[in-house]
């Protein structure tokens, strides 16, 4: 007879592939018509709540696209603490749009970590991480999905990106993947650095009470760049609204 030790590794075993086998298993991908917006540098106030402290600062975007490549480094600043947090996404376009190859993210007081889109293996690694997430394609980060957001827009015109639509993508940050779907909320007008702007406001909503809110307000007439972003979630806000655009 088998005993109730085997018995009890089998079925940890089985969990165990069990679980890897949903990390492996990302939903089916999607392939996106995508037009980058030009290379630019955008400047942002930014308005945190960091722990119910409010802070007030500003955030850079250096947006670079050109040759088949794209490269994207945020930084937001606060008063008295200084840097907030730094996020960079390098790499290419295809298929399905923005390609990363490496996403690096450094938040207040916290190491920094690495995330490997490793396209000969089809693997995304993570830094701390075992075990990889097996890739299927349009796999983004958390930096480079609003840009993916916007190039999709752009190629789609409004008649397409429109109230009520959803766009979803597999999304990267420091240890693991995720859904992400952007829900289409409406058109709006909001008051920027650069005065009154027509936007198109698109939401993200955490599946769980644990996950994050992530909302971009798009400015067709601006190229579709991002004019206007705010992250939240279960402790945290950063809200972040334009002041000017230099193209490059």
């Amino acid at each position: 007879m088998i005993s109730k030790q085997i018995m009890r590794s089998t079925m940890t075993g089985l969990l165990a592939l069990g679980a890897a086998a949903a990390i492996a298993a990302p939903a089916a991908p999607v392939k996106h018509a995508v037009e980058l917006p030009p290379s630019a540098d955008l400047a942002y106030d930014l308005n945190a709540q960091q722990k119910s402290i409010g802070l007030k600062g500003e955030a850079l975007i250096a947006w670079r696209a050109g040759d088949g490549k794209y490269d994207v480094n945020v930084e937001a600043k606060v008063q008295l603490l200084g840097k907030l947090n730094e996020y960079r996404s390098q790499g290419g376009v295809d298929a399905y749009g923005l390609a990363p190859h490496t996403f690096t993210e450094k938040r207040y007081r916290k190491d920094a970590t690495t995330t490997t889109f490793v396209r000969d293996e089809k693997v995304i690694s993570f830094t701390g991480v075992k075990l990889p997430y097996v890739m299927k394609g349009g796999e983004q980060d958390r930096a480079s999905v609003t840009w993916q957001l916007a190039s999709v827009a752009r190629a789609a015109g409004e008649a397409k990106f429109k109230p009520g639509s959803e766009w979803t993508f597999i999304v990267a940050g420091r240890r693991d993947a995720e859904p992400w779907t952007f829900k289409v909320v409406k058109q709006e007008k909001i008051r920027t650095g650069m005065g009154e702007l027509d936007t198109i406001h698109v939401k993200r909503e955490p599946r769980d009470s644990r996950g994050d809110s992530v909302e971009v307000w798009l400015a067709p007439a601006q190229e579709w760049y991002p004019v206007k972003i705010r992250f939240e979630d279960e402790r945290d806000t950063i809200d972040q609204t334009l002041k000017s655009i230099t193209k490059k």
